[in-house]
């Protein structure tokens, strides 16, 4: 059975890249939304924005970031990632520049989103713990190969961590 997960990553820049890890068959993601849908989304309003995010984490055993060249510090990518961690979801990144965009381009490597997060009342730095994951290829197709061959493990291991930290 699919894990269920979420995936969070910035639209416009990265939807192509992420639209080719959501179709690794081991995880179940969150549906795709299309270009009207979203724009009908956001005309709602900050409180829409986070009612829709909010559905569409429920059910959701791990939060998958995808890390593009201008990922971290996004409003609702941090949104996404501090709810899923407060709601005990799994949360890990994966650093998907080296995968080609609808015109075959790849990006510069982007932040991690993490590091802007602390956690526990000892404020953890959130990338110490949370597990970022950068393909060690430059082709696209070995990028793509090694987000497909370990993307389920990488998931059980975020599950994992997220269950053992307090």
């Amino acid at each position: 059975m699919a894990i269920k997960a979420f995936y969070s990553f910035h639209y416009e820049p990265d939807n192509w890249r992420a639209s080719q890890v959501r179709n690794v068959g081991s995880i179940s993601g969150n549906a795709t939304i299309s270009d009207n849908d979203w724009e009908k989304v956001k005309r709602g309003g900050e409180k829409a924005i986070k009612s829709w995010i909010d559905d569409q984490l429920k059910g959701r055993s791990c939060t998958i970031v995808l890390i593009g060249s201008k990922t971290a510090g996004r409003k609702w990518i941090d949104y996404e990632i501090r709810e899923s961690w407060n709601n005990n979801k799994g949360v890990l990144g994966i650093h998907i520049h080296n995968l080609k965009d609808i015109k075959g381009v790849q990006s510069p490597k982007g932040k991690n989103p993490f590091d802007s997060f602390t956690i526990g009342n000892e404020k953890v730095k959130m990338s110490s713990v949370v597990k970022t994951y950068d393909p060690p290829f430059k082709t696209s197709t070995y990028v793509y190969d090694n987000i497909s061959t370990n993307i389920s493990a990488w998931v059980d291991e975020a599950i994992r961590i997220r269950k053992n930290y307090k």
